[in-house]
């Protein structure tokens, strides 16, 4: 059996030419020749199918053990995708705690469709399963480590309530990749991406991926892609794959410096609170019984009260001040400011993301130079911090 990281170099060949190619061609044409009008060719139009899309699509699904795999303009499209498989009426719980273009998109677009969108705490089962009583619920819909708090979800036991109410089960698995968790393998039914992230992990393409764990959902996602066009195109499709063969090289890196860190964060005295499931060794145990063979690399904390949070962010130097997560460098934000800021002030606050709250996406640069900058970055906070008080006193 081939093995994972193999799998991430070498992919599976669509055996579109017989050249001898070490790596698959980037295909630009949008049409493709018929030899006759009786023939129906694999490929005839490029919005409905590309073999250097075709070769992503196949690589996703085969390390996500799914049926069929596509390939959208942003991790966004796939999300459009996914939910626009059902119809006005239709209810689905979604985790409360999710990202907020995902939050915006179904609140802001999909409510008017008709969708009916109940939020709900999804570390709790028994909250979950009342969700799913209610008529009309179809699916839930959950990320693998919430964002921005870092939450683990028990990606099997929602599967297990999902399926005994006849919903499915959605899980957007951007912040682990299958390098860490394969949904689909603990009874999840569609899986998500947003292959901008880890999968590409260079900050230098807008990619999305869904992976269908069966013909059905298969069909229903392909309708979605064909009918609504949001298709990857090949030059990007490319740059995806190119950066998936590093995945598991790049993760390791930054799960080791983003657990030197969090220990870092958690002794320090500017800190009240870290959020990484990975930072103790009950953290990791939880990670383990619920599928999952590590944390990622991002992680979030807060700041004492008094401790000014943009100062921080605005005078780190290594870390850049920018939204994203999952690539070779290292990001620093404000979730109430900028990721998250879609999400009404008090909405945020009930679910715990304060506005102390930073989120730290660890890159793969030397720890030493990470550590230095926030402690540098937290020295200029102290010293804001003091002259406050001293002005107000």
């Amino acid at each position: 059996m081939v093995q994972f990281t193999t799998q991430l170099v070498h992919g599976v060949g669509v055996q579109d030419n017989g050249t001898g190619a070490v790596n698959p061609p980037i295909y630009n044409s949008s049409t493709y020749a018929f030899r006759s009008v009786d023939e129906a060719p694999r490929w005839d139009y490029a919005r409905s199918g590309n073999p250097t899309r075709e070769f992503l699509e196949r690589q996703i699904a085969q390390l996500e053990h799914g049926f069929q795999g596509f390939a959208f303009s942003s991790g966004l499209a796939a999300i459009h995708a996914a939910l626009s498989i059902f119809s006005p009426g239709d209810r689905i719980a979604v985790g409360a705690n999710i990202y907020g273009g995902t939050y915006s998109q179904l609140h802001e677009y999909f409510d008017r469709w008709g969708l009916i969108v109940n939020p709900v705490d999804t570390q709790d089962l028994s909250a979950v399963a009342r969700t799913l009583q209610l008529s009309g619920t179809k699916a839930v819909y959950v990320e693998t480590l919430t964002n921005p708090l870092l939450q683990v979800n028990d990606i099997a036991a929602l599967a297990g309530l999902a399926h005994r109410y006849g919903a499915i089960l959605i899980v957007d698995n951007t912040f682990v990749t299958p390098y860490l968790q394969q949904p689909l393998d603990l009874g999840a039914d569609i899986v998500l991406h947003s292959a901008t992230k880890y999968l590409a992990g260079h900050s230098d393409v807008i990619a999305g991926l869904a992976v269908a764990r069966n013909e059905s959902l298969a069909h229903r996602l392909f309708f979605a892609q064909n009918r609504l066009g949001g298709v990857l195109a090949p030059n990007e499709c490319d740059a995806v794959r190119r950066g998936m063969q590093t995945l598991a090289l790049r993760m390791d890196r930054q799960q080791a410096n983003a657990q030197t860190i969090a220990q870092y964060l958690l002794a320090h005295p500017l800190v009240s609170a870290v959020h990484y499931p990975g930072s103790t060794g009950q953290g990791l145990a939880n990670l383990k019984s619920k599928g999952l063979s590590g944390a990622g690399g991002v992680l979030s904390f807060e700041v004492e009260q008094g401790i000014d949070p943009s100062v921080v962010v605005d005078n780190l130097h290594v870390f850049r001040l920018a939204v994203s997560l999952g690539a070779v460098e290292s990001l620093a934000e404000l979730p109430c400011r900028m990721t998250h800021f879609e999400i009404p002030r008090e909405e945020r606050l009930k679910l715990g993301i304060s506005d102390e709250l930073i989120r730290l996406a660890i890159g793969i640069e030397d720890v030493r130079d990470l550590l230095g900058d926030l402690e540098q970055a937290f020295a200029v906070a102290a010293q804001r911090q003091t002259a406050g008080v001293a002005r107000a006193s």
